[in-house]
């Protein structure tokens, strides 16, 4: 495994809309492995590809409850009601921002070995999927932040 570089704000990788992984190969897997690594070297809770300018759908996160790995993952229903939270990026370091996510999501994807899994995520677990499943349409938490602010 080893920790990769994650691209920062600017980089058009990040503003373009990740491929779907069309196999699961090894390659796809130690990209997994790889991201996982980068993530907690990094002191995250999540981490796209497009972040390690890899422009395909593949997350990782782990809002404390262990590891996820997320490949083609998309949102299939949401709760109707929002909640406001503080967000930040690996890939904006030191810029906080107010963002409004759905209180509760189900997330459909494939694991590692090709299954179909099915997340329901609610609060802090459920910020962390939007957030992430974002960056694979290639938009970042700064464009739907309010009160963005710089912390040194």
């Amino acid at each position: 495994m080893a920790v990769l570089k994650i691209i920062k704000a600017g980089d058009p990788v990040l503003k373009g809309k990740a491929k779907p992984v069309a196999h699961i190969t090894k390659h796809t897997k130690k990209l997994l492995d790889d991201m996982a690594e980068t993530m907690y070297a990094a002191e995250g809770v999540g981490l796209a590809a497009p972040q390690i300018n890899e422009s395909l759908q593949l997350v990782v996160l782990d809002d404390g409850s262990g590891l996820i790995e997320l490949i083609n993952p998309e949102i299939i229903e949401h709760s109707d009601d929002m909640e406001e939270g503080t967000e930040g990026c690996l890939s904006v370091p030191g810029y906080y921002g107010s963002v409004s996510r759905y209180h509760a999501i189900k997330v459909r994807a494939l694991n590692r070995r090709g299954k179909t899994v099915i997340y329901n995520a609610e609060g802090f677990l459920a910020r962390i999927f939007q957030h992430e499943l974002d960056h694979l349409v290639g938009t970042l938490f700064i464009e739907k932040a309010d009160n963005l602010q710089k912390v040194d």
